[in-house]
């Protein structure tokens, strides 16, 4: 699989333009691949899109559950800009790939939402832990999915979020797998960055939070864990998407896990020090 700004290729006809300015055109010209590694440096996030009357609960609900559903930036209602999280964003076209959903269910999976944008909608972007991997990354710590060019394995558990109003259901986590010694040094590393899911969640033990099979994730790619390694899990901005199921939501939209929406934010600038 090739990416877009993996291989350096997105905008070089435009060397004005900034690796995220440069993604997200690419995604408006029809690149739909998974965003690990993509504009290195640049904050990227997930995506919820729900109708205003509903909007409310959700906003809530992130409220509630910070570590999965760290916001990072809104809409107005119907506006599909966010200019805090780039100038030119536009939240309709600036994702590789989306996820239509009714009553609960995926019913279609566009590289763009032009045809479903509504004037009643509210669109919440919420911290990816892409942002902590360039930290990890910077401290020589191996990120076994950035290394196979595969989108990070995620997982529902039996870890129960904060409901509010219809929304409530299981924490979504991703897994990354490290020696002990780099384990502890990654809480140490990702727990600055609390905006972007900061520390674990867990560590070890996969069965005691519901994952019968780490070969097997309910999102994204399987990656192996050597025998001298432990799975370590961080909560994840795909708990919306298990939530909304849950709910059986009418209408929203949302990313496709993996594929994210690069804003112009800098990770560095999420750190606590």
């Amino acid at each position: 699989m090739t990416g877009f700004a993996r291989t350096e290729t997105a905008g070089r006809d435009r060397p004005d333009l900034s690796p995220s300015v440069a993604a997200r055109h690419a995604c408006r010209n029809g690149m739909a691949t998974h965003t690990a590694g993509v504009a290195n440096g640049f904050v990227q996030g997930n995506l919820a899109i729900l109708p205003e009357k509903l909007a409310a609960a959700f906003h809530r609900f992130c409220q509630l559950n910070p570590k999965p559903c760290p916001i990072i930036g809104m809409s107005d209602v119907g506006d599909p800009r966010i200019p805090a999280l780039g100038l030119d964003l536009d939240i309709r076209t600036d994702l590789p790939r989306y996820r239509i959903w009714r009553d609960g269910e995926i019913v279609e999976e566009p590289t763009d939402i032009m045809a479903h944008w509504r004037d009643d909608l509210v669109a919440f972007v919420l911290g990816c832990s892409f942002s902590f991997e360039e930290a990890l990354l910077e401290e020589g710590l191996p990120i076994r999915h950035i290394e196979r060019d595969v989108r990070v394995p995620m997982f529902r558990t039996n870890i129960a979020c904060s409901p509010a109003g219809p929304f409530a259901g299981p924490m979504v986590v991703t897994m990354r797998p490290f020696k002990p010694a780099d384990a502890i040094r990654a809480i140490q590393i990702t727990s600055r960055f609390p905006s972007v899911h900061g520390a674990p969640v867990h560590i070890g033990l996969p069965q005691s939070i519901g994952i019968a099979d780490l070969a097997k994730p309910d999102y994204g790619d399987p990656v192996p864990v050597e025998a001298d390694e432990i799975p370590v899990f961080w909560a994840c901005g795909v708990t919306p998407q298990s939530v909304i199921a849950a709910a059986k939501v009418p209408f929203a939209i949302t990313h496709a896990p993996g594929l994210m929406l690069v804003t112009d934010l800098r990770n560095k600038a999420l750190a606590v020090l």
